[in-house]
């Protein structure tokens, strides 16, 4: 097998750059380009410890002082022999430093292929290996605790726990099949429809957490629409912290939609500034309106921002009439609360779930109050010990394995014999198997490391 090299870290000036190696060789390169300042020969460093000495470029010129580790096969990331260089981070020190391994005979890792070895060399599971790049791209508290749970196996755990279940229902059933003189206790149809639905609760409790755990993952795509100069892209801007979207006194500005990332009460939300929606304009107006309009479809939440310094208008109600049509989750935002608030009439139907703030994007008054509105609609926080399901493939995989045991349950109630209803049992297996590895096909298995960045 190569030895691979990269550089771990990002490629940006910063105190400490990382280069990795991993391989059979990644003593022997390490051996080329970095010396211990112990004068001790590489190869004889104790391995997960650092050692201190100067690294070289290609020529044997040194570079920079550095610090470097050496792993022994099968206690190492990948399961492999490698080591680590840890020097200042200039990109181009970094850059000379891979050049080096790469003449001392390394080639350059492919995206992933780290955390790809440590899959194939068993020292990770496929929801582990998602686990890492969902650490590696969390942007709020809670999303990085749950990577971190699924890192440490919470989600394989649960998984192989239904998949051993399964197992244990098939092979006795084909014991007794295969093995008519052995005295083995063949299973009832009450029994194995017992622990078919035992199962099926088991991936159906994980199946509900996916809408949770997208929004944890993903954010809540949050669509900002009101009237004109009602204070839509003041609100993005405050929210992000920089000037994203133009503000002006002039109606009609923002003609199509702005999108922008920000995390309220510990809740990632997309927000999506757009049009203001009014009749009339010119062609290009119309056809940012229709992109709020759709964008409120959309969209997960909708703040409805109003000027609250003067009486709503019928723009206003406009807006106030898409969001309550559209069904989700919404809340009224009564904006320029520093120029002062004018009484706003009732709005909404008695025992509407809706809240209606008062806000000021110039002094950031109400901000606080959004942001625990947001938090209380979609909760960051989990219960201790819970894993949630973060991405589509796995929730593909639960739901093909949850309708699959279902389908078994029902065939065996109708009458059907075990063994035809376990052909359902083992496409369960199969899906479920997916979901850790066990039974991935190599092209899925690709697709997934493609998502690493090249050092991981």
């Amino acid at each position: 097998m190569d030895t691979i090299a990269a550089i771990a870290t990002p490629p940006a000036r910063s105190a400490v750059g990382i280069v990795r190696l991993s391989g059979p060789r990644s003593a022997e390169i390490l051996g080329a380009v970095f010396t211990p300042s112990s004068g001790a020969r590489t190869q004889d460093m104790q391995p997960r410890r650092m050692t201190y000495g100067t690294v070289h470029d290609a020529q044997g010129q040194v570079l920079d002082s550095a610090l470097a580790v050496l792993f022994d096969e099968g206690r190492s990331y990948t399961g492999e022999q490698s080591a680590e260089i840890h020097c200042h981070g200039s990109p181009v020190v970094l850059g000379e430093v891979l050049r080096a391994a790469f003449a001392a005979g390394a080639r350059q890792a492919a995206a992933g292929e780290f955390t790809q070895r440590a899959f194939l060399n068993g020292r990770l599971d496929l929801t582990q290996a998602e686990a890492v790049i969902d650490l590696i791209d969390a942007e709020t508290v809670g999303a990085a605790k749950n990577a971190v749970s699924q890192l440490g196996g919470s989600l394989r755990c649960r998984i192989e726990a239904v998949y051993d279940a399964l197992i244990d229902v098939t092979s006795r059933f084909y014991a007794v099949v295969d093995y008519p003189d052995e005295d083995i206790t063949e299973q009832s149809e009450g029994e194995i429809c017992a622990a078919l639905a035992a199962a099926a609760n088991a991936v159906d409790s994980l199946l509900s957490t996916f809408a949770r755990g997208r929004v944890l993952k993903s954010g809540v795509k949050t669509a900002i629409i009101g009237a004109p100069n009602a204070g839509k892209s003041s609100l993005l801007n405050a929210l992000v912290g920089f000037d994203r979207a133009i503000v002006t006194d002039i109606a009609g500005t923002t003609r199509d939609t702005v999108e922008e990332r920000a995390v309220l009460g510990g809740t990632l939300v997309r927000l999506i500034d757009t049009a203001g929606i009014r009749e009339g304009g010119d062609t290009v107006e119309r056809l940012g309106i229709e992109r709020s309009r759709a964008a409120a479809l959309d969209a997960d939440l909708l703040l409805v921002v109003a000027d609250g310094s003067r009486p709503l208008t019928a723009e206003d109600e406009e807006a106030i009439a898409l969001a309550r049509a559209s069904g989700k989750p919404w809340l009224l935002l009564l904006s320029k609360a520093d120029l002062g608030a004018v009484n706003t009439p009732a709005l909404l139907d008695e025992g509407a779930q809706q809240k209606t703030l008062h806000i000021s994007s110039a002094t950031l008054a109400g901000l606080d109050d959004l942001a625990a509105a947001v938090a209380e609609m979609f909760p960051s926080g989990m219960a201790q010990g819970e894993t949630l399901v973060t991405n589509e493939r796995q929730a593909d995989a639960l739901r093909r394995a949850l309708d699959a045991l279902r389908s078994a349950e029902q065939a065996l109630v109708g009458g059907i014999t075990p063994d035809a209803a376990l052909t359902e049992v083992e496409r369960a297996q199969e899906a479920l198997g997916e979901l850790t590895g066990r039974t991935a096909r190599e092209d899925m298995v690709a697709r997934i490391f493609e998502r690493f960045c090249v050092g991981k």
